[in-house]
């Protein structure tokens, strides 16, 4: 794709400005494409007549945006990924919820399918009422339009093929004649929905799971990068991401590690894992620079951090003066074991990390230090242990570096409660707002169905009045009818059956029922020639339609049959119109045992 126009970075400003929606780290050519596929659905030509007709047609930034943001997502979406988040991750995240409370983000939720199937999993694994006790899962996206179709929680038949037969049954209930499903009420209560820009916004804290699929593939690589450390900090130190399959750059990033790379889940490295891979860095120059002529250099006195340079031996080769005034220390000092000296077990014992670093040849880091009677400015630090290595990967010292983490700490803290704080009320308040549109979306339903109701009572009433005592009479006269028609069948000797003109019977008389041994409930409604007794039926078919058809006013014949009791007999069947007015509506059969076969 050629690179975007001046007018189309001209148009993202003016939604920038307009309606507030950033779109800078997003990939030029996709939001391109989309934008020019939109317009020419629309028949326009070029970004600036676009632009103009946004501003005549204020309802279709809506439309804009929903063309823009591709909301892709279903119930249990790539099914493989599901199995095994089902099998390996949530078990493992279900342990948790003896220790703390379960937290999990899905980032980019669209209408809110992959936050209910985290839910349902969850549920399956803990229970219903250990679910709504310990968890809580955080949706989010930008797309408010899809955020209310998520709120709501209603889903159209369509939706629900992802959903396994047996879940659907437990968290689903049907609505308007089973065309559509709402997620279990209860459990709701524990998914909040928000809006939120992953690109823009601050991430949410302490996640055990954070999914977020499909989404980073339409941000460009800077914005991607800027994301991911947006992840890292939200998940814990044993957290998990799960990513979208389309998501291949992630791959290169070193702040998480691939638990199942060909399904995109991935384990945060903590932050002190991932520090430490930084000081994996040799600090000897391939020249084969002395730990002497680097004490003395530049660069290592100008360094904010406290540092101290030792030998493999444990003797102090150098100190710059953020140390010496840290941990008074005298040029006497220098040449003198570390383990005669102050920081070897000021603030923090230094015995075997130091023998880490030399027999593994690996940095140590040791974070969130209380510095107990150090300079009354500094009450926390973090001491990093480094190898010195050469250019045949020997070990000839050991970098010591101290960090003044204390301002850190103290926001840190004060971050802490405040985040705490405001996340208990906005839990609470969205909870509650979440409930009141609910209800209110429920009453006014039923308030329009009651006015409705009403509107069509009163204009029935007067009918039901007149057809009810219509009824009465009604019901008398067929109460007669049938007495009489019933004792004509008793009176009759034969076994009457009568079709209409689909062949399915609509009466089985007493005598019938005697004769071939079905009863009237299982042979009425039933086609006659899929009957399952002892006359051959198909033999009559061609009289029963000449019957029907008028082309005969009776007919009658003589069949050899069975009877229910296993006997041959001679059964004498006569058949005849059924209808008035020269208009036939089915035909009668009278069937007499004649005698029994020899």
């Amino acid at each position: 794709m050629p690179p975007p126009e001046p007018a189309f970075h001209q148009l993202l400003e003016y939604l920038r400005t307009t309606r507030g929606f950033d779109f800078t780290g997003y990939k030029p050519s996709s939001l391109m494409s989309r934008i020019q596929k939109r317009m020419h659905m629309l028949r326009i030509d070029g970004f600036p007549r676009y632009q103009d007709y946004l501003e005549v047609h204020p309802e279709e930034f809506g439309e804009l945006f929903n063309f823009m943001l591709i909301n892709v997502t279903s119930f249990f979406r790539d099914p493989q990924i599901w199995r095994y988040v089902a099998d390996e991750v949530v078990p493992a995240i279900a342990e948790r919820t003896q220790e703390r409370p379960v937290r999990i983000w899905s980032a980019g939720c669209a209408s809110g399918e992959e936050a209910y199937s985290l839910a349902m999993l969850l549920a399956e694994r803990l229970g219903r009422d250990a679910f709504v006790d310990n968890v809580k899962i955080y949706a989010t996206d930008v797309d408010e339009e899809a955020l209310a179709e998520a709120r709501a929680a209603t889903y159209a038949r369509a939706k629900m093929d992802g959903v396994p037969e047996d879940l659907g049954a437990r968290y689903f209930q049907p609505v308007g004649n089973g065309h559509q499903f709402v997620f279990d009420k209860e459990l709701r209560r524990s998914v909040i929905f928000g809006r939120h820009n992953i690109v823009a916004d601050a991430p949410i804290s302490r996640i055990d799971l954070l999914a977020c699929r499909n989404t980073l593939m339409y941000l460009n690589a800077e914005t991607q990068a800027q994301v991911l450390n947006n992840f890292h900090f939200a998940l814990n130190d044993d957290g998990y991401l799960l990513l979208g399959k389309a998501e291949m750059l992630f791959t290169k990033e070193r702040s998480f590690l691939a638990v199942d790379l060909k399904r995109r889940i991935f384990r945060k490295v903590p932050g002190d894992a991932a520090r430490a891979r930084l000081w994996l860095t040799p600090l000897v120059d391939q020249a084969g620079a002395t730990l002497g002529t680097m004490s003395d250099s530049l660069l290592f006195d100008a360094t904010p951090l406290a540092q101290l340079i030792l030998n493999p031996g444990g003797i102090l080769v150098g100190a710059n003066p953020q140390a010496r005034a840290m941990f008074q220390i005298r040029p006497a000092d220098i040449g003198r074991s570390i383990h005669e000296l102050e920081p070897a077990y000021r603030p923090v014992d230094l015995v075997l990390p130091l023998q880490q670093v030399i027999d593994q040849r690996a940095s140590v880091h040791i974070s969130d230090v209380f510095f107990a009677g150090g300079p009354p400015q500094i009450t926390h630090i973090s001491v990093d242990l480094a190898p010195l290595v050469d250019e045949r990967a020997t070990v000839i010292g050991i970098l010591l570096s101290y960090t003044d983490m204390s301002r850190l700490k103290k926001v840190e803290e004060d971050l802490q409660t405040v985040s705490q704080e405001l996340e208990t009320a906005l839990e609470e308040l969205q909870s509650t707002n979440e409930e009141l549109e609910t209800t209110n979306q429920e009453l006014q339903s039923t308030n329009e169905e009651l006015e409705m109701m009403n509107e069509e009572l009163e204009s029935t009433n007067d009918e039901l009045q007149a057809v009810n005592d219509e009824a009465r009479r009604r019901a008398g006269e067929l109460d007669e009818a049938h007495l009489f028609l019933q004792s004509v069948m008793s009176g009759l000797g034969s076994a009457v059956v009568v079709i209409d003109r689909d062949f399915r019977i609509t009466m089985w008389s007493t005598a019938a029922e005697e004769m071939w041994g079905l009863r009237s409930a299982e042979a009425r409604g039933e086609a006659l020639e899929r009957l399952d007794i002892g006359l051959p039926v198909e033999e009559l078919m061609p009289s029963i339609r000449r019957v029907l058809a008028s082309e005969s006013p009776r007919e009658q014949t003589t069949l050899q049959a069975t009877n229910r009791r296993g006997k041959g007999i001679r059964c004498a069947v006569s058949m005849g119109p059924l209808g008035s007015d020269h208009k036939v509506l089915g035909a009668i059969l009278l069937m007499e045992m004649q005698d029994h076969l020899p």
